[in-house]
């Protein structure tokens, strides 16, 4: 959840515009007129529109409805794309557990292999056995007495 946060604030960040002033500005950038209750802000160079109200001494700008909406819209759109990604991590990070064990054709098909190989490897000993069996035996040699 704190990824989710994290994510949120930076998405928040980068689609909010931080208006810093300095002398790098653009003049002209901002035209402002007054209306009843306040002014309203137009970003030349983006398009944005703010609504400005003086309180306290100070003026006050907010993103117009509209810029509103598509900024929620787009949050949202993030969250949820932000959401289905922690989604996957996790699954991708949860070990499977019912992949380890083996479904019974598996089984069946890796007895059949140790059951032929088997048959085999004795059919070998046997084969062997029979030719030990078929040579004539040689007695063996009396021992030398050393007496």
């Amino acid at each position: 959840m704190t990824r989710f946060a994290i994510l949120a604030s930076s998405a928040l960040a980068l689609l909010i515009p931080v208006q810093v002033l300095s002398q790098e500005a653009a003049p002209n950038r901002y035209t402002m007129e007054k209306t009843e209750n306040g002014f309203v802000r137009l970003d030349t160079l983006t398009g944005e529109m703010s609504i400005c109200t003086q309180q306290a001494g100070q003026l006050v700008c907010r993103l117009a409805a509209d810029e509103r909406r598509a900024f929620e819209e787009t949050l949202s759109e993030l969250s949820a794309r932000v959401e289905n990604l922690e989604t996957r991590l996790d699954a991708l990070a949860a070990p499977d557990t019912d992949a380890d064990i083996p479904d019974e054709a598996e089984l069946d098909r890796a007895i059949g292999a140790m059951e032929k190989m088997m048959r085999r490897f004795f059919g070998m000993v046997e084969e062997l056995q029979k030719e030990f069996d078929d040579t004539p035996k040689i007695p063996p040699e009396p021992i030398p007495d050393r007496t």
